[in-house]
């Protein structure tokens, strides 16, 4: 029954759009995961940040259908940026804030801060410049 359930929210989410600024869906399959991750990143720059401001965030231009007229901001889906952040924040690496938003958890700020060296130490292998920042 899992497993079913499983197949069926992974062939409801390959129609999904990311807000009512985007024309397609997602072309990777992995873009729920690379969206987590992102968002992960940005609470822990910009924490404490709400599901409001990341809407902002990540929100595009539509063009006007006509052909004419200058593009126009839209914010972003708010239950995908919500349910990642649920996500989130079962994983135990984002919490509450007292005063609203999401903040990154120790636990977060150790798995950003490990994968933020891992990545840099392969940057530095490729490119001897690199093992400067390290």
């Amino acid at each position: 029954m899992a497993r079913r359930r499983g197949e069926a929210a992974l062939r409801r989410m390959e129609f999904v759009k990311t807000g009512a600024h985007a024309d397609r869906p997602p072309h990777e399959r992995d873009w729920w995961h690379v969206r987590c991750a992102s968002l992960l990143r940005k609470i822990y720059l910009n924490g404490p940040i709400g599901v409001g401001r990341l809407r902002s965030k990540y929100g595009g231009a539509t063009r006007s259908s006509h052909g004419y007229g200058s593009a126009h901001h839209r914010d972003a889906g708010g239950a995908i940026i919500r349910g990642a952040v649920h996500a989130l924040e079962s994983l135990g690496y984002v919490e509450r804030h007292p005063s609203g938003g999401r903040t990154v958890s120790s636990a977060g700020m150790k798995k950003v801060d490990r994968a933020a060296t891992e990545i840099l130490g392969e940057m530095a292998r490729d490119d001897p410049a690199m093992g400067l920042y390290r």
